[in-house]
């Protein structure tokens, strides 16, 4: 007897998209190329150290929206529209936190400091 749960009936689409091998396969070809790029920037020392910051930083951001669209498959359709609200609330929420705690430890350092 199959379990409900894991049953698989033809037909049957459970609101979620799947991507194909194909689509895996090109964000993890991308996602490579990125993780290569970040590499080689720092094994060439071709930037200043906030140049080589800036660009991982950059790198970085695009592959988070490289992975966000091709393997957590979120997109702008109306099925997806609660996932990246979602998204951009936690987003948001980290966004906040991040700035409210280096905001709290740099007024803390300056005034240790002047007195």
């Amino acid at each position: 007897m199959a379990d409900a749960h894991t049953a698989h009936h033809p037909g049957h689409h459970s609101g979620s998209s799947h991507g194909s091998v194909g689509s895996y396969l090109t964000g993890f070809v991308i996602s490579v190329l990125l993780t290569a790029a970040a590499f080689g920037i720092v094994i060439a020392h071709g930037f200043s150290p906030a140049g080589t910051l800036a660009a991982i930083a950059v790198l970085a951001i695009v592959q988070v929206f490289v992975h966000l669209v091709f393997f957590l498959h979120m997109n702008s359709s109306s099925e997806q529209r609660w996932n990246v609200m979602a998204f951009a609330f936690t987003i948001m929420t980290v966004f906040i936190l991040i700035l409210g705690t280096l905001f709290i430890m740099h007024d803390t350092a300056i005034n240790m400091m002047s007195r």
